[in-house]
């Protein structure tokens, strides 16, 4: 069932969403060549409870940490460890926070010192696709239009969307109903209506869409090991113009 929400839910859900922005803001000061991931994740699970929010991950269908982090060709779903970041790295931060009742979840890619010029085209196309599904969450469009234009400008730029991750409904919970895949026909699936929130949230890969799952149980990584790159807003349904929840400002 695909949940619409009152005002007065999208003015708690916006709170939540207001603390993922904050702090993923705030943690592109943090990404530099020594740190290790583990430290990221400390530093946002203190500004997150710091701010009045619960992490949102921990313990979600057993995961052990507060965010996600993933670097290079991990794609989602990456353990904070004591790995260090060096020079040329690109490092996905995905965290949710859970506040009064209601979810918030957003991503990032950042890249550690220089990178080469192919995977900043990645990240490029990576974060111009998650805008374009974006533009498309407006009432009376379908979820697959949100598909198709991520797809579609991914593709023309020469890398690959995930398929067996996708985005998705939240609110009361971290994954509601519907699925947003980030492939597909447009004119397809349930129609978008005004109080609807979605995790829009493409993955795109250099090379091979196929993805494999570690031995952690977690960390998905590329099939081929070329890099990866993750973007994600929350978003508002309305009637006119997508409002994005986990947007500072």
């Amino acid at each position: 069932m695909i949940y619409l929400k009152s005002p007065e839910e999208i003015e708690k859900m916006t709170r939540a969403c207001r603390i993922v922005a904050e702090v993923l803001e705030y943690l592109k000061g943090f990404v530099r060549m020594g740190i290790t991931t583990k430290e990221i994740e400390n530093f946002a699970e203190d500004r997150i409870r710091s701010l009045g929010g619960i992490p949102a991950f921990k313990g979600y269908r057993g995961y052990p940490a507060n965010i996600c982090i993933s670097v290079n060709e991990e794609v989602v779903h990456g353990i904070p460890s004591s790995r260090k970041l060096v020079e040329g790295d690109i490092v996905s931060i995905d965290l949710g926070v859970y506040m009064d009742g209601f979810y918030g979840d957003g991503a990032i890619t950042l890249s550690v010192g220089k990178i080469d010029e192919e995977t900043g085209k990645l990240l490029t196309a990576a974060e111009e696709a998650l805008y374009l599904g974006i533009d498309n969450a407006v009432e009376g469009k379908r979820i697959s239009d949100i598909s198709y234009a991520i797809q579609k400008h991914v593709e023309d730029k020469g890398f690959s969307v995930v398929r067996l991750f996708v985005g998705h409904g939240i609110g009361r919970e971290l994954h509601e109903e519907p699925q947003i895949p980030n492939y597909g026909a447009p004119g397809q699936g349930p129609r978008l209506k005004e109080g609807m929130t979605l995790a829009i949230e493409p993955m795109v890969n250099a090379g091979t869409h196929e993805v494999k799952i570690l031995s952690d149980g977690w960390t998905a990584v590329t099939g081929d090991g070329k890099k990866s790159a993750h973007f994600e807003h929350t978003v508002l349904v309305t009637s006119n113009k997508p409002r994005i929840l986990t947007k500072c400002n």
